[in-house]
């Protein structure tokens, strides 16, 4: 401690000494003394390390909530991990160069085990900070003990164990997120491959279960698959729209075709659609195409779904549009078997269809128009700007030249398909 009273010759000169600076040669020997004292300290700590270890796991159960469940899971592994990041952390303190390699591979292999495990990031650098400090603490205490003159040199040397504490944190922490991505890729993969399964219908009974917690969906539910397809940017956008908000859904990207998977309701009609307000984000958007399949029950049927959605797409206009499946089942069945329906609407539309164009397109809009409006002719002569003799007219020519009645209920039915088959395949 300095001296409170001046001397004479400094209080009538006005001058305060002002301290010579270190020479190279005291410094060196100032840092000689200081590693002397770390190295003494240390190789006390390392005598003494399965205490050391036991100071730490209680820091840690009393601190770390994360750690504390991990030392109720298995104490032993968490018991051997500080060891031994403790021992190459002293190790590293008397002899830095050897002992390098050895404490970076040891630090690393805690932060990937750590990650694999799902133990919180946090967690696992509060732990690596309590490791440091409890060395630190060490360090001061042992020399406390056995040399107390010699504390003071350990402020030479405090920088030098900091500075390998905040190393090793770092190193912890890229070794826990480079694995943590690393399994986030695997797990994207995984349920890539179990969706795929699901939609393709080839899934095995066995994997049901890992794909619902890997789609985070229940296996045992009701589900629609929506079909999105279009070149259009927005296609991303418009698929997600097609699900209202706040139902759940894992969405499956493919080249020509998006899937979502759609957990819906116990209704029939799987779940409601949504609103589109005009200009709005579920606007249509020209050029692409949703596809609504019908409900099925569990995630062993959505092979079922995906193709009962495939087929609602093939209804849908190539100028966009969504298809409910529900809504179109005539239109359905015919674009399931395209042949069957090109064969009905030739046997009964054929000669109409062997018409002049303009004459055919008449004849057809009429008959068409005539179904829309519930057979009536009235109503259709409104849609088409004529008088509703001229709409009797004609559906008794179709009615001539088909060979079927409009009063036999049979004939309307087979009728009404063979129109469906002829613009579903048309388009």
């Amino acid at each position: 401690m300095q001296h409170a009273v001046r001397s004479r010759a400094a209080i009538r000169t006005g001058l305060t000494p002002v301290p010579r600076p270190r020479t190279p040669s005291v410094a060196s020997l100032m840092d000689a003394d200081a590693l002397r004292v770390l190295h003494r300290a240390a190789r006390a700590l390392l005598d003494d390390l399965p205490d050391l270890t036991d100071r730490l796991v209680a820091l840690l159960r009393e601190q770390e909530p994360a750690y504390r469940a991990a030392l109720t899971k298995d104490p032993t592994a968490t018991w051997q991990e500080a060891h031994r990041s403790l021992r190459h952390s002293v190790a590293s303190l008397l002899d830095p160069r050897g002992s390098r390699d050895a404490a970076h591979r040891c630090t690393w292999r805690i932060g990937a085990t750590r990650a694999e495990q799902g133990l919180p990031l946090d967690a696992l650098l509060h732990a690596f900070r309590l490791g440091g400090s409890l060395v630190w603490q060490r360090l001061v205490e042992e020399t406390s003990r056995t040399a107390p003159e010699d504390v003071r040199l350990l402020v030479h040397v405090a920088a030098d164990v900091w500075n390998f504490v905040d190393e090793h944190c770092t190193l912890v922490a890229d070794a826990y997120r480079q694995t943590e991505w690393r399994i986030g890729r695997l797990r994207e993969n995984r349920a890539r491959v179990l969706a795929a399964g699901l939609l393709d219908g080839t899934s095995r009974i066995a994997d049901l279960p890992e794909a619902a917690q890997a789609l985070g969906l229940p296996e045992h539910g009701r589900y629609v698959v929506v079909a999105v397809t279009g070149a259009h940017p927005a296609r991303s956008d418009a698929a997600r729209a097609a699900v209202p908000p706040g139902v759940r859904v894992h969405w499956h990207t493919g080249a020509d075709v998006d899937y979502g998977i759609v957990l819906a309701d116990t209704g029939d009609e799987g779940f409601p659609e949504p609103p589109a307000p005009e200009g709005g984000p579920c606007a249509p958007v020209l050029g692409i195409r949703i596809g609504i399949g019908s409900a099925v029950d569990g995630l062993a049927s959505v092979g079922d779904a995906r193709r009962f959605a495939d087929t609602a797409l093939e209804i849908c206009p190539q100028t966009g549009g969504t298809v409910r499946l529900a809504d179109h089942l005539p239109a359905a069945l015919v674009a399931s078997s395209p042949e069957l329906g090109g064969a009905l609407a030739e046997r009964v539309l054929g000669p109409l269809l062997r018409l002049e164009p303009a004459d055919r397109e008449v004849l057809l809009d009429t008959l068409t128009t005539w179904l829309d409006c519930d057979g009536s002719a009235q109503r259709a002569g409104e849609r088409l700007y004529c008088h509703r003799n001229t709409v009797l007219n004609r559906l008794r020519r179709c009615e001539q030249l088909t060979g079927r009645s409009l009063a036999r209920p049979a004939d309307v039915v087979e009728i009404s398909l063979a129109l469906t088959a002829r613009r579903v395949l048309r388009d």
